[in-house]
């Protein structure tokens, strides 16, 4: 069975391209535009394998979003790979007090993107 990745991006573009590659790669793909809009997924009894998640998105940024989850007990043992264009320093800072498991640096490819969830999955 094909793991679902949970996407939150306030840009129909990444949105777009992030789906697409997924897709192709064999993942089961949903989306969000905000954190808000994503618990409808995260609080499902079809919970995300793993979400994707930008840090700067209207009404509550990721990193912050990230945070709750982890201290959520439904949703505490869900991977959370940050997305941002922010440099590696800031990700590795963001990733840490969020404790998210990650990140991925916009913009990227569809082989560093797929690469990057893979390593994360395998971690578990």
């Amino acid at each position: 069975m094909s793991k679902k990745i949970l996407i939150i991006d306030d840009s129909e573009l990444v949105l777009a391209m992030a789906k697409d590659a997924l897709d192709q790669a064999g993942y089961q793909v949903v989306t969000a535009t905000n954190g808000i809009e994503a618990n409808r997924y995260i609080f499902s009894k079809e919970r995300p394998d793993l979400i994707i998640m930008d840090i700067m998105m209207p009404m509550l940024d990721g990193n912050k979003k990230a945070k709750l989850l982890k201290e959520n007990e439904v949703s505490r043992d869900i991977p959370i790979l940050l997305l941002s264009s922010k440099s590696e320093e800031e990700m590795r800072q963001l990733v840490a007090e969020a404790g998210a498991d990650g990140y991925i640096l916009k913009p990227f490819t569809p082989v560093e993107l797929t690469s990057c969830i893979r390593k994360c999955l395998s971690s578990r």
